[in-house]
């Protein structure tokens, strides 16, 4: 019988397929080398485990050693596959917001111990939503597969591409200062530029925001910090117009004022969670006898020492945040269980304040309608008050929620009146009861003649329409006595009452 060497069958290799392992390893029970290659003379490649168990005579002596191997390979390129897709973007191929991560971290690390400069950028897609919105997902799975390619085939083979989601990207240049990365996403921002995406007989061309920081030394941030500078920073760009590159620096005041509104958010969640919010009252003056009475509900925010945040400290946080539904909910069931504790004693059409964010989400009509339920509370006496703006950006849906909630006996008023560019030209398809007029007209008004036309205009387009009209900032008797005369039906402001606590 002919016998054959083991090299003949097969090779022995590390998983890396380049360092041979003896075929030792086959009969080496106590081996802590678990899986080898193993390359077969025709070049197939398999992963393979062994299991090697001596054999002992009655002596105690070892006189031969049973070897099991096994094929392991499936496991492994299933394991390999988990193991890709886990730190890998399904969609581009691209690495994962978690791998990039891990990566980004080294680099912090690279940067303290080896003294080097590195650098990151985030880049946020412009008129990404146009192209979803306007051709469907399939579309904008097009688009970032394509572009994904364009910009990767730009980036130097040192730096690391990642899509976070969404339309959200990052880039980390390793051994890369300010100047340098600046150069190189400019190249990149141009590959944006002139990308052209054809679907369904449409052309679509985009743009990109990018923030951009420098991982050194010197700076001795955080994961965490770094990356919400950098996010701050894109946020800048997307906030300045779009389409350009804003470089962090630590004096960077547009950064403070993101990171601060980052604050609020935090604040906000945990001020509902443990109740400190409050709704404050502010009476208006009726300046035509025998009118009904009139108040405004506004939100406060407790602060740790008990006094009270002004809205103006936390609501440009949550709209920023779209956070305003949520606080629109608090603000609406508060506001009903209050008037409904009141009873008939509550002699007021109460202004209830709702954003344009609100007008637009799914399912708050029917909590609205189901907590005027609950509370048993008189319609009537219920106005919601919705901005010119937030109308003008939710139209439709404004107008079906108004159409709604006036079928049952709520009424409408329209605030910050004139501050918009087409007021007229749509306040006679609007379902609106009560006209603001917006207060930077008011408060001028004793003083400057055009403001005092305008406010006229303003009341006299109301009045014929059906309206009553409430002017703001009536800070002192002067401004209410000219409003009188003008004819405004209501003045607010601390010339007629300051807010107090409403409970």
């Amino acid at each position: 019988m002919k016998t054959k060497t083991l090299q003949s069958l097969f090779r022995l290799m590390a998983e890396d397929k380049t360092t041979p392992v003896n075929s030792t390893w086959l009969t080496d029970s106590y081996s802590a080398q678990e899986e080898v290659v193993l390359v077969r003379v025709d070049g197939e490649e398999f992963v393979i485990r062994k299991s090697a168990s001596p054999l002992y005579d009655s002596d105690g002596n070892t006189f031969a050693i049973v070897t099991v191997l096994h094929d392991v390979t499936m496991l492994r390129n299933l394991s390999n596959q988990l193991s890709f897709q886990a730190r890998h973007d399904q969609l581009t191929g691209l690495i994962n917001r978690y791998e990039f991560d891990r990566k980004t971290q080294e680099a912090i690390d690279d940067a303290a111990t080896e003294n080097r400069v590195h650098c990151l950028a985030y880049i946020d897609l412009d008129q990404f939503k146009i192209v979803n919105d306007t051709c469907g997902h399939m579309a904008g799975d097009v688009l970032l597969k394509q572009l994904s390619n364009h910009i990767k085939a730009k980036v130097r083979s040192s730096d690391t591409l990642a899509r976070l989601g969404g339309d959200e990207f990052a880039l980390l240049l390793m051994g890369c200062d300010l100047d340098k990365a600046h150069e190189i996403i400019d190249g990149l921002l141009q590959v944006v530029r002139e990308y052209r995406l054809t679907f369904d007989d449409k052309v679509f061309k985009i743009g990109a925001s990018v923030g951009l920081t420098e991982i050194s030394p010197s700076h001795n941030l955080t994961l965490s910090e770094l990356l919400s500078t950098v996010d701050s920073a894109c946020y800048t760009a997307k906030e300045e117009g779009g389409n350009r590159i804003h470089v962090y620096r630590s004096d960077d005041k547009d950064i403070k004022e993101h990171n601060n509104q980052l604050e609020w958010v935090s604040r906000i969640h945990l001020g509902l969670e443990k109740k400190q919010f409050v709704l404050y009252i502010q009476r208006m003056e009726s300046l035509t006898a025998g009118a009904e009475l009139h108040c405004e509900l506004l939100i406060r925010m407790q602060a740790m020492d008990g006094s009270y945040y002004p809205p103006g400290y936390f609501l440009p946080a949550a709209e920023r945040y779209h956070l305003m539904p949520i606080i629109d909910r608090w603000v609406v069931g508060e506001a009903l269980s209050i008037i409904a504790r009141k009873g008939a004693s509550f002699p007021y059409v109460c202004a209830i304040n709702l954003s344009g964010q609100t007008l637009s989400e799914e399912g708050f009509l029917e909590y609205v309608i189901e907590q005027i339920k609950l509370h048993k509370v008189n319609t009537s006496r219920i106005c919601f008050e919705i901005t010119e703006t937030s109308v003008i950006a939710n139209l439709n849906k404004a107008r079906q929620f108004m159409h709604a909630l006036r079928e049952i006996g709520c009424r409408f008023s329209l605030d910050d009146f004139g501050s918009g560019l087409s007021s007229f030209a749509y306040l006679k398809n609007l379902e609106v009861d009560f006209l603001k007029i917006d207060g930077m007209f008011v408060k001028a008004i004793v003083n400057n003649k055009i403001d005092r036309a305008m406010v006229e205009s303003i009341n006299n387009v109301g009045h014929v329409m059906g309206l009553h009209t409430i002017a703001e900032f009536a800070e002192n008797n002067e401004i209410i006595n000219i409003l009188k005369e003008i004819g405004v039906d209501y003045a607010q402001g601390y010339g007629v009452a300051k807010p107090e606590l409403f409970e």
